[in-house]
């Protein structure tokens, strides 16, 4: 358990922050703190489930982030099969689709994501200088408990791939790097979601998304309760 101390007196909710080998986990950690919550560190299912909500985070490429993840890969749908709040981070959000083109390696089979979010990673067009990287302007597409308060924000950004939903209903918020593209998405029932960027660089802006996130979950907690 983290020994970090909350902003607020007492946690707001209890946050699983999954480890399974990749991301900056102490950063998103002390984030996640730093907006209220009680967290963990682990790749424990069982507390998975006795969590008040989950997080993905990841830094890398698709495929090795979902070999890593293949041990507990059940244990998150799980996750997600129960409603409790799923929030992936940078590669954590494109391990939600169902695919990424950075998984269709020559010579090598194409690597399945979680398919919580119907959709495929693509790559940025050939003359983009890739990565994007830097900050860059949120712009919100649709009211959800998670982008409270970030419209016209700017978060921080670091990568080559973006996703590409089946629905365009996923996507939450849109960020233009010579194409608009998605930078924050959700499933169907909105308890699965995730941001392209890190919130745990992103100043304020990514201290309210998390802010927004720690809500979801105490709301969550709250709903089971009753």
């Amino acid at each position: 358990m983290s020994t970090l101390a909350a902003d607020t007196e007492q946690s707001l909710a209890s946050v699983v922050v999954v480890d399974y080998g990749l991301g900056n986990l102490r950063s998103v950690t002390r984030g996640l703190e730093r907006a209220g919550a009680d967290v963990e560190i682990t790749d424990d299912p069982d507390a998975f489930e006795d969590a008040d909500g989950v997080v993905l985070p990841g830094v890398g490429a698709f495929r090795e982030g979902v070999e890593n993840a293949a041990p507990i890969r059940e244990d998150l749908l799980a996750v997600a099969e129960r409603g409790q709040p799923l929030f992936g981070i940078c590669l954590g959000m494109q391990m939600l689709l169902t695919a990424s083109e950075e998984g269709a390696t020559d010579g090598e089979a194409a690597v399945e994501g979680l398919d919580l979010i119907p959709g495929t990673n693509v790559r940025f067009d050939d003359g983009q200088k890739v990565p994007h990287m830097g900050w860059n302007e949120l712009a919100v597409e649709r009211d959800h408990p998670l982008v409270e308060g970030i419209d016209g924000e700017y978060a921080y950004f670091v990568h080559s791939y973006y996703a590409v939903p089946d629905d365009e209903f996923s996507a939450l918020a849109s960020t233009d790097y010579e194409r608009e593209f998605p930078s924050i998405v959700a499933n169907e029932a909105g308890t699965v979601f995730g941001t392209q960027f890190h919130p745990e660089k992103s100043g304020e802006t990514g201290l309210q998304i998390l802010r927004n996130f720690v809500e979801i979950c105490a709301d969550a907690d709250t709903d089971t309760d009753s």
